[in-house]
């Protein structure tokens, strides 16, 4: 089970932290990343990371605004969200593979949680 948080009400230009706790499967035996939804558009990928070898995939947007990470002791996985602008609005959700793949098709992606909303003001 995954559970997202951290979601909220900010304004361009700030940042936010998303956090994800799962319980039954270690975030370091697998794929972990990030998603979004906005609001009448197809889910995307935003992030990934491979916790054994460091590896980190960013989609072209997010790239040196946004930074994944985790913790192995927590078993948690981070998003840090910074210079925020209001198309970063999106329904936010971890994601997990059964592999040690990133890829960035959601279809491959096996566990998910249920997402935390993240909105941006002009």
């Amino acid at each position: 089970e995954l559970q997202a948080s951290g979601g909220g009400l900010v304004q361009a230009g700030d940042s936010l932290r998303l956090s994800c706790a799962a319980s039954g499967r270690k975030f370091s035996d697998y794929g972990a990343g990030w998603f979004r939804r906005a609001p009448g558009k197809e889910r995307e990928f935003v992030a990934a990371i491979s916790f054994g070898g460091g590896t980190t995939v960013y989609q072209d947007s997010v790239k040196g605004r946004f930074t994944i990470s985790g913790d192995n002791s927590r078993n948690m996985l981070f998003l840090q969200m910074n210079s925020l602008t209001p198309e970063d609005t999106a329904v936010y959700y971890c994601a997990q593979r059964s592999d040690l793949g990133l890829t960035r098709n959601s279809k491959t992606w096996d566990f998910w949680g249920p997402g935390t909303l993240v909105t941006v003001s002009s």
